[in-house]
């Protein structure tokens, strides 16, 4: 179990990828406190762009939530269109906040994927989320 909150999420999707990779299971809590290092108004930007490109049936689908949106960025570090990148893939499970199957676990944080001091004050997940419009 890895404790997301005050990971940067580029550098902690790329160590939750490897790990997939090399076949753990993997549960993500507090996947709302992951932060997003950048200029306010140029990620919320990015992010609407790409919540608002494709179409409502055809897609590509963004996802809006928390979790899910952690989710998806581990998928663009995997192999996704094979199969090991799939069954990686399948091994990941991301919640918000920690549910009570764990709440008698101690969750590990990535050290990597750890802060440096930034300029700006950093955006979390669930301060984009509800810039989306989710209702988290």
């Amino acid at each position: 179990m890895i404790d997301a909150s005050g990971l940067v999420l580029g550098r902690a999707s790329t160590v939750i990828a490897k790990r997939l990779l090399a076949g753990e299971t993997l549960a993500i809590v507090n996947a709302e406190r992951a932060i997003v290092l950048g200029k306010r108004e140029i990620v919320l930007e990015q992010y609407r762009a790409a919540e608002a490109r494709g179409s409502v049936r055809k897609g590509p689908h963004f996802p809006r939530t928390p979790e899910r949106i952690l989710r998806r960025s581990v998928r663009g570090m995997l192999p996704y269109k094979r199969s090991t990148g799939r069954e990686a893939y399948s091994r990941l499970r991301t919640y918000i906040g920690v549910p009570s199957e764990f709440a008698s676990v101690t969750a590990e944080s990535i050290e990597v994927a750890k802060p440096h001091p930034a300029l700006t004050p950093p955006l979390t997940l669930l301060e984009i989320s509800r810039h989306l419009g989710a209702r988290v």
